[in-house]
């Protein structure tokens, strides 16, 4: 087998310094330094820089430790297609409230009746610091999703200019990319706090 042949044996090593000793074992070393691949992608969105000009300065610093023009390019396309493809957004303080409730229910024992009965997770985040409220309620019907905001508003000390809730029935009545409707219920809850 492969492990045999490279010298493994089960079990692993438990420790991390043993089992990265061993991995490192594994990998044959060229001798080659690694450019910085999120450093060469940040640089290639500028202005006139190239992939080429990129290479150059690389060779530059490393000399011969240096990988070839073709490996460089390789190595950067294998490094690129490994990303994963997200958005940067950047929030401003106080400005947005992320709402949802989130993943499975939790069970809730009844210490009297031993009863357990299904809790939902309401979470609230806030955009730029990401601080986060959480707390379970026994559904997501409007009067808990409602109690739920008045309890996320005093335990942050106010409110945000935007709540952005991801498509709860209880928020959206209607939703559409581009002109989703908001529940009447919504409506009526933020002058009475002052949304």
């Amino acid at each position: 087998s492969l492990a045999q042949v490279r010298g493994v044996a089960c079990p692993l090593p438990e420790d991390d310094a043993s089992l990265k000793s061993l991995l490192s074992t594994l990998r044959k070393p060229t001798g080659k330094v690694d450019p910085d691949w999120f450093q060469i992608h940040t640089e290639l969105k500028r202005k006139g820089v190239t992939i080429q000009l990129l290479w150059e300065e690389y060779v530059a610093t490393h000399g011969t430790a240096a990988y070839q023009y073709s490996r460089f390019c390789d190595l950067y396309r294998q490094w690129r297609q490994q990303q994963k493809r997200s958005m940067r957004q950047q929030h401003l303080a106080g400005d947005k409230l992320f709402i949802d409730y989130c993943g499975p229910t939790i069970g809730v024992v009844d210490g009297a009746t031993g009863e357990i009965r299904s809790a939902q997770i309401f979470v609230a985040v806030l955009g730029a610091s990401n601080y986060t409220y959480a707390e379970a309620t026994w559904s997501q019907g409007l009067p808990d999703w409602i109690s739920s905001h008045v309890r996320t508003f005093e335990f942050f000390g106010g409110v945000t200019q935007l709540l952005v809730p991801d498509n709860l029935k209880s928020a959206v009545s209607k939703a559409d990319r581009y002109a989703p409707e908001v529940s009447v219920s919504r409506g009526l809850f933020a002058p009475s706090h002052k949304l």
